[in-house]
């Protein structure tokens, strides 16, 4: 029983986490770019600092360390800095767990 409890408490809400490999990665980006193409009603929406931060449920700073990460599909219009959703959507998925 303690052990059980000791799992728990490392994971309370008992999901089991599954490594996806390369492959899997590369095969789901493809079905969420398909999809985002064929059911947004604009593929080419861009979100801002703010919008990104209201849907991680993080401060405006935060948001805008994370639009200045390499990895972030970030680009700038005149002085404001913006995000494609798909690409948003994307790398929200790729990357989870880091954030």
């Amino acid at each position: 029983m303690k052990e059980k409890m000791k799992e728990l408490d490392n994971n309370p809400l008992g999901i089991e986490f599954i490594e996806s490999t390369e492959e899997e990665k590369k095969k789901l980006t493809e079905t969420l770019i398909a999809f985002g193409i064929s059911n947004l009603d604009n593929p080419f929406k861009t979100l801002t600092v703010h919008e990104v931060a209201k849907d991680l449920h993080i401060g405006r700073n935060k948001a805008y360390e994370i639009f200045k990460r390499k990895d972030f599909p970030a680009l700038t219009v005149g002085r404001t800095w913006q995000v494609m959703y798909l690409a948003y959507l994307i790398w929200k998925h790729d990357n989870s767990r880091k954030v």
